[in-house]
């Protein structure tokens, strides 16, 4: 086994006070744990570009660039549309999903400079912006009967009216729920620590010349027995053309499997300026630069299918989503978008099975 550059994420139970935005630790589910207080996304900035819904918290990965004062913490958040149709048919371009980094220097005016004790329980370091009730997200607006509780927006005021708060709004002011949040937690994705760990990996060795002929005189032969290697030469160049994608297709997506078999369960690969694992040949035509300094964006994760396994959410769907950040992750005043690829394969139900369990 060899240790490669690449580290894996794995999901592990963890408590919930350990995953607040003062232990600076990579998660899944809940609510976001945002880095930077005072300048969060603006509900508007958190749309789905195809369904204009508020999009839904499905991660962040905590990955600092500690020789960098400027990005001593740093969190990059990833946001999916939670509708199914813009999971299963995503208009082409559509924002249905997006990505955001937040950082900060070690000196700064949210958190103590020294890592925080993690044996005794303490609470999050409260932001000064009032946060939805439903999804953790900024929320300027406030249910006008009680005054009591901020929405990020009409749809989620109105989700959390169905669910509870019809029942424990007061005229009065007050609420008649010690725990408001409890009735809008089954609203949000299961929470999941991410802990990560080297990847080991064997790699298959290089067939010799000799070897490869042998592969392609069976695979001649299996053509043969299906009646289609004669066939072949008779098809029109477009034809030939799809056959020859599907081919690649087939090949690629087998060297995916190949590569996580060690580590079915992983659930992120993060390797900064490495490359992704791509399940297609489909991959994207350009990555645009950096929206802030204009300078060229690298790979920094990717987000693998097998998480689909512990979501519990039949809306969500894809192959497998792979971010983008700036090479040189410039300095930024709150939080800013990066770039987010969705790759799909042909089959998600077989991939699923594929390569998720």
């Amino acid at each position: 086994m060899e240790t490669t550059s690449v580290d894996l994420g794995f999901l592990e139970p963890c408590e919930p006070w350990l995953l607040t935005n003062k232990f600076f630790r990579s998660k899944v589910g809940g609510k976001p744990a945002w880095l930077e207080l005072k300048n969060l996304p603006k509900p508007e900035e958190l749309l789905c570009g195809q369904c204009n819904e508020p999009l839904g918290f499905l991660c962040q990965v905590y990955a600092p660039i500690e020789e960098k004062n400027n990005s001593f913490h740093r969190t990059l958040y990833v946001f999916v549309c939670f509708t199914a149709a813009c999971n299963q048919s995503p208009t082409q371009d559509a924002k249905t999903m997006k990505v955001l980094r937040s950082q900060l220097p070690r000196q700064n005016a949210f958190y103590e400079y020294d890592p925080p004790d993690e044996t005794t329980e303490s609470p999050a370091v409260k932001s000064p912006v009032q946060l939805c009730v439903v999804c953790g997200c900024r929320g300027p607006k406030l249910c006008s009967r009680c005054k009591a509780v901020n929405y990020c927006s009409a749809a989620h005021q109105r989700l959390d009216w169905k669910a509870t708060h019809k029942s424990i709004c007061s005229e009065e002011g007050t609420i008649s729920s010690s725990n408001p949040e409890d009735a809008t937690n089954s609203l949000l994705l299961p929470q999941f620590e991410i802990v990560t760990e080297a990847e080991e990996y064997e790699p298959k060795a290089k067939l010799s010349e000799e070897e490869n002929a042998k592969r392609q005189m069976e695979e001649l032969a299996r053509l043969q027995r299906k009646g289609k290697a004669g066939a072949l030469a008779d098809l029109p160049e477009a034809e030939l053309d799809k056959y020859s994608a599907d081919q690649v297709e087939d090949k690629t997506f087998d060297k995916f499997k190949a590569r996580i078999a060690a580590d079915p369960d992983q659930v992120l690969r993060y390797e900064r300026g490495g490359k992704p694992l791509w399940l297609s040949p489909i991959v994207p035509k350009a990555v645009p630069p950096c929206v802030r300094c204009n300078g060229p964006r690298v790979y920094e994760f990717q987000i693998m299918p097998q998480l689909l396994n512990s979501l519990n959410n039949d809306r969500l769907d894809w192959g497998t989503l792979v971010c983008y950040t700036c090479e040189a992750s410039c300095d930024i005043e709150g939080y800013v978008e990066e770039f987010i690829f969705r790759q799909d394969v042909l089959n998600t139900d077989t991939a699923r099975q594929g390569v998720g369990q």
